[in-house]
């Protein structure tokens, strides 16, 4: 890795904290909605985010007190649906996989800490995720997708 991907890694990382701290009221539990989602469409075109969406979630995770199940699973499902983006770029699996993997994977163990049925949670938990990756992920993509082709194009 180059020094500017490191540097854009560590940068994603930390606005996925910044975001999920600020936000940290709606961010966690059974019933969330966890803006910097958006984020996890970043490996569509940088293969950094990758591991600075698992950094990211793991920190954020930390912050949000519910305990080790959260801060290792949570980031390993993210770190997971990343993968997925990244292998799956150019196909509408690279945004799916953020929503499906949340939806069924987290859910598993948030609907046991809170008691709410499984069902409920995978519902909110996939609605969400949708919502936030659709609604501000996709757009990002957008935006700078021609970025980075310029960026690509000066490259060679």
């Amino acid at each position: 890795m180059t020094t500017k991907e490191i540097t854009r890694g560590a940068m994603i990382a930390g606005l996925y904290l910044v975001v999920t701290y600020i936000l940290a009221p709606i961010s966690f539990g059974p019933l969330q909605f966890r803006a910097a989602e958006a984020l996890t469409v970043l490996p569509i075109l940088y293969p950094e985010a990758v591991p600075a969406l698992f950094i990211g979630v793991l920190l954020a995770n930390i912050i949000g007190g519910l305990g080790m199940v959260d801060i290792i699973g949570g980031s390993f499902v993210t770190l997971l649906a990343a993968y997925f983006t990244y292998q799956y770029r150019d196909t509408i699996i690279a945004y799916l996989s953020p929503i499906i993997l949340n939806g069924l994977l987290v859910s598993a163990y948030l609907h046991l800490f809170f008691g709410v049925p499984y069902l409920v949670v995978v519902a909110q938990i996939t609605v969400s995720q949708a919502v936030v990756v659709f609604g501000l992920g996709y757009p990002l993509i957008k935006f700078l997708r021609p970025k980075v082709k310029k960026i690509d194009f000066l490259k060679r």
